[in-house]
């Protein structure tokens, strides 16, 4: 490494990756974060940790630019040189890729958004702070940094959001998501909680105790599969809330599998 050749921080992941893998993540930050990134000049969405194709990143600005604006910038990272060269091909006005780590190396740029998807899964819980830190030093005010995970082929996924404010970086919500007709109990998402909280569901914990709150509200309201699997969703979400868990949004979004919560509520 010469002395003019930033250091990358973290280690090479699995780097595995598949087609469509982030449509409920992407889903939801269209949902989300669509009237922040319409109010900035040149926003700039960074895709740390792209792995071994640039499928889910060429999709991603694809949806942004249609959806968002047709001036969005996505970059996508990778600690990998390799995969980094090899997603070149990919490359088209607005989306490009580089070789970089949690430092994220865009220079003197600020992201609007950055997401790491199936990256500290890897890592250690000691870990997910520090790297928190090395990424919200490229975040611009009011930007966000999305930690989340999801299964192979995305059917089942869960994400932190953290705002910036200032200088901090702060949680905000959990988002839990995934295709209700392969869902049996609420509480597999235990098995893709992101890595702050995947150690975390035991007796006493809230994220523990939400989860098992959300498989007797499901088991409450099995009679409605009879009519759909969606229908028995939101109700087993509107339990949770009407029983005082701060969930966000309504019924428009719970059909589609998704249910987001107070940070708050559930990281202690």
């Amino acid at each position: 490494m010469s002395p003019s050749t930033p250091r990358r921080i973290g280690t090479i992941t699995r780097g595995t990756t598949a087609t469509n893998r982030l449509r409920r993540a992407d889903r939801w930050l269209l949902h989300t974060q669509c009237s922040f990134l319409r109010s900035v000049s040149e926003p700039l969405c960074i895709d740390l940790g792209f792995g071994h194709s640039p499928a889910t990143t060429a999709e991603w600005h694809e949806r942004l630019a249609k959806h968002v604006r047709t001036d969005v910038s996505v970059v996508g990272v990778e600690i990998d040189l390799e995969r980094v060269m090899a997603a070149q091909s990919a490359t088209r006005p607005g989306l490009a890729f580089i070789h970089g780590g949690f430092e994220i190396p865009i220079g003197e740029r600020r992201a609007h958004v950055v997401r790491a998807f199936n990256v500290l899964r890897q890592y250690s819980e000691s870990e997910v702070a520090t790297a928190w830190a090395h990424m919200g030093k490229v975040v611009a005010d009011r930007g966000i940094l999305i930690d989340g995970t999801c299964d192979e082929i995305g059917r089942l996924a869960s994400w932190i959001c953290l705002q910036k404010t200032a200088e901090d970086l702060t949680p905000t919500t959990l988002t839990l998501s995934a295709q209700i007709s392969t869902l049996e109990m609420p509480s597999r998402f235990a098995t893709r909680l992101p890595k702050l909280l995947i150690h975390h569901n035991v007796p006493g914990a809230a994220i523990h105790r939400f989860l098992n709150e959300f498989d007797t509200a499901w088991v409450t309201h099995a009679g409605l599969s009879v009519f759909s699997d969606r229908q028995r969703f939101v109700a087993a979400v509107q339990q949770l809330r009407t029983a005082g868990w701060p969930i966000h949004d309504d019924a428009s979004r719970w059909r589609l599998g998704e249910v987001t919560v107070d940070w708050s509520a559930i990281s202690n």
